[in-house]
């Protein structure tokens, strides 16, 4: 039995789902353990391109695909998600399975998410409007339902007559917009529930079976380290715990089994929505990273913003998550660069250097200082043996090796997932 949870070590949109894809030819139960739908993993099978916003990319798959306690949804769109993938030729029948205590976003989360978006103005957190913030804000205040609650139809409406009357008044009071209704509510929800209701299970007991069956299971988060609500750059985070810690309370297995943590990061660094970026660049050359490693939101559309590989962000990242191996993604985005910077330390106003990320800062005030190396100018794109690397792509990543102190596992030269170097296989799932 092994166990590994993939985590992104930046601000998301790292390339977890080909990763995750790949891994599990090697796992039996693949798990997503938090976010909502405001998180895309893009996976090309079989000469397809599959956007996945809910469920894990397992599915494409023969592993059972399971979304636990610490996951969001949206009922709609995951049934739109279903029906989508089916089309498509996807078969769900005995590999899906959804906790019974997975929390519902509800239309009067999404309705808030977006009218408190329009009134921040200058300080919007960048937020996709899906409701998954005020989703996880009634789980937390023990306002939320979850999915298990729609089995007991006098139940769902009791707890709607409970919450209903206060979003509606502020819905009524301070956005001026209409109120919401149990009947439209409950009968829209329950709809949807028939066509789930299979799927629904008691996920903490079926993996801790699955442990002492010494099956291989993978852990697959949503966004990045540093859209963490405790860790992130706060407050432009998401509004679950993203890090490698949530793996255990978001599924419900204990952490002892948790040793294997594999952080996959891009070859430089990008950001989508607003916050702090110490590395980004705004001239030709983040038009340029944008425009090769095609840096647009899979979920979003929006383009993401770009800069040189992150250092201190990223150790910072190993450090938080107990990562035991990177898998580096987009190596080949960097192939006609002449030069190529990689941000060391951290230096504010006032000359001081850093070289260890703290969130609680204030990022503007620091600007990164810089270490340059000499660019390979040749391609890499599809090559899946290590030694054919270019000698000063080699020297690059052995560069971001020593810097984080942990080693490079798996390499990504492409968007397929042959387009792969498996250098460390041991460091993975056995």
């Amino acid at each position: 039995m092994s166990c590994l949870v993939v985590v992104g070590t930046q601000w998301g949109d790292e390339g977890k789902g080909k990763v995750v894809d790949l891994l599990t030819e090697k796992s039996e139960i693949v798990v997503r353990y938090q976010g909502g739908n405001n998180a895309g993993h893009t996976v090309m099978f079989e000469d397809q391109t599959f956007i996945l916003h809910l469920i894990p990319s397992g599915i494409l798959r023969e592993a059972t695909s399971i979304l636990g306690n610490g996951v969001v949804i949206d009922l709609g769109e995951i049934v739109k998600e279903i029906e989508q993938l089916e089309e498509l030729g996807i078969e769900f029948a005995g590999k899906l399975k959804i906790s019974q205590s997975c929390h519902l976003i509800m239309p009067y989360h999404k309705a808030l998410d977006q009218m408190r978006e329009q009134r921040r103005e200058r300080q919007k957190i960048g937020t996709t409007g899906r409701g998954i913030g005020p989703a996880y804000q009634d789980k937390v205040g023990r306002f939320g339902i979850r999915i298990g609650d729609l089995a007991n139809p006098t139940y769902f409406r009791q707890r709607l007559a409970e919450v209903l009357p206060e979003k509606n008044c502020l819905f009524s009071h301070y956005f001026q917009s209409k109120p919401f209704t149990i009947d439209e509510i409950l009968e829209e929800y329950l709809e949807h529930f028939e066509k789930i209701k299979h799927y629904v299970a008691d996920i903490s007991s079926y993996l801790n079976e699955a442990l002492v069956a010494k099956k291989n299971i993978l852990f697959e988060g949503a966004q990045g380290t540093f859209l963490d609500i405790d860790h992130g750059t706060y407050p432009y985070v998401t509004s679950s715990n993203t890090t490698s810690g949530c793996a255990s309370t978001g599924s419900g297995i204990g952490p002892q089994h948790l040793k294997k943590v594999l952080g996959i990061v891009k070859a430089y660094t990008t950001r989508v929505g607003e916050g702090p970026f110490p590395s980004e660049l705004h001239d030709e050359v983040g038009k340029r990273l944008q425009t090769e490693g095609k840096e647009f939101g899979a979920t979003t559309g929006r383009p993401r913003r770009c800069g040189w590989f992150d250092a201190v962000l990223v150790q910072q990242a190993v450090n938080l998550n107990g990562i035991t191996s990177l898998a580096l993604m987009k190596l080949d985005v960097l192939d006609h660069f002449e030069n190529i910077k990689i941000a060391t330390a951290y230096r504010n106003k006032e000359g001081k250097t850093i070289t260890q990320f703290c969130s609680g800062w204030n990022l503007a005030d620091w600007t990164p200082i810089y270490e340059e190396m000499e660019g390979w100018q040749s391609s890499t794109y599809g090559i899946t043996d290590y030694d054919r690397l270019p000698e000063k792509a080699q020297a690059y990543l052995q560069r971001i090796e020593d810097l984080l102190g942990v080693p490079i596992s798996l390499l990504s030269t492409g968007p397929r997932r042959e387009e792969t170097i498996l250098r460390r296989p041991d460091l993975l799932l056995s």
